[in-house]
């Protein structure tokens, strides 16, 4: 067989045309860097990918996961943050990455991560508990602008407590919010009846749901859930009905799962860490991992990530700034 010799090649050895660089794929270990500590829904959304790339051998490069979640996960934004430009770091969060540097004074802005995709939405659900009177998202309305309750989510000045001022801000109620460690631990109050109702995520408050401790009254999503699969005696998820057709004026509240690279790293870089978690999400893993989970799917990237960004970002600045919780 003859040796074929690319014109680009001719080029670059007669005329000292710089041939062109071959597409980035990662020779060494590739750090997945979670933001939370071991065993959260971060942590399990990144070895799940890191699982997946394994198995169906999708970068020659292996993967090491480690945990870096204190301050609410800026340990690990700052330390992807100030390896600018090293292709071999990947920081895996939430809509965290850009709103901690907005709500809190850490040493990171968001301009210094690069976005790369968002894989999965976590949804948001009113959860009271089983006992409760109110069945509806109208009856609940109703009784907070009473006064009196309380809800409890996980952190301060977080998803959870944002979702609670814009509940107060469609009711007209004052809801108190109390914070808690975790989604679990607030999840273990309600059921507990110390709290009124809380606002988890759907695999959150599961097991409280099952044995009949709490109930849903809605989801804050503009369709309901689309998984019919029974999981509470003869409920589904997609039994539960929206917040803004029962009663709370709500139209869309979720939290992305979201993958990031330091600043300064080049495009075919992202483009193949991008292209990576799409070939992830289109795995039937990832399709169990989602159903296990109960979230929705949501493979984005490039200039709709970036566009999906600004407008989260713009939405819970207003009640950043409505709350006067903005850092600076």
């Amino acid at each position: 067989m003859k040796n074929t010799v690319s014109i680009a090649c001719i080029m670059a050895a007669v005329f000292g045309v710089a041939a062109p660089a071959a597409a980035f794929e990662p020779d060494r270990p590739v750090e997945f860097i979670v933001t939370a500590g071991p065993g959260g829904g971060t942590d399990i959304f990144a070895r799940t990918i890191q699982a997946i790339i394994g198995k169906y051998e999708l970068m020659k490069a292996p993967v090491v996961v480690t945990n870096k979640g204190s301050a609410g996960g800026a340990e690990g934004f700052v330390y992807a943050a100030t390896n600018k430009g090293d292709a071999y770091k990947l920081a895996f969060g939430t809509n965290n990455a850009y709103l901690l540097p907005v709500r809190a004074k850490v040493p990171y802005k968001a301009e210094d991560l690069t976005p790369v995709a968002a894989l999965a939405s976590d949804e948001f659900v009113l959860w009271v508990n089983g006992k409760a009177s109110y069945n509806t998202a109208a009856d609940f309305a109703a009784k907070a602008k009473e006064g009196g309750l309380k809800i409890g989510g996980s952190q301060s000045k977080d998803v959870d407590q944002i979702l609670t001022s814009m509940i107060n801000e469609a009711t007209g109620a004052t809801i108190n919010y109390i914070p808690f460690k975790s989604g679990g631990e607030a999840a273990v109050q309600l059921a507990g009846e110390h709290l009124d109702a809380n606002v988890n995520n759907p695999s959150e408050n599961l097991g409280q749901w099952q044995a009949g401790m709490v109930k849903p009254l809605c989801v804050f999503k503009s369709v309901k859930l689309s998984n019919d699969t029974k999981v509470a005696g003869d409920k589904a998820w997609s039994d539960i009905p929206t917040c803004k057709e029962t009663g709370i004026a709500i139209d869309n509240y979720s939290m992305p799962r979201t993958v990031w690279l330091p600043a300064g790293v080049d495009q075919d870089v992202v483009k193949f860490y991008a292209d990576l978690m799409r070939k992830v999400s289109e795995t039937p893993e990832w399709a169990k991992y989602l159903a296990d989970t109960s979230q929705s799917p949501s493979y984005i990237a490039g200039d709709d990530f970036k566009a999906a960004i600004e407008m989260d970002g713009e939405a819970v600045g207003e009640v950043l700034k409505r709350e006067g919780w903005l850092a600076n």
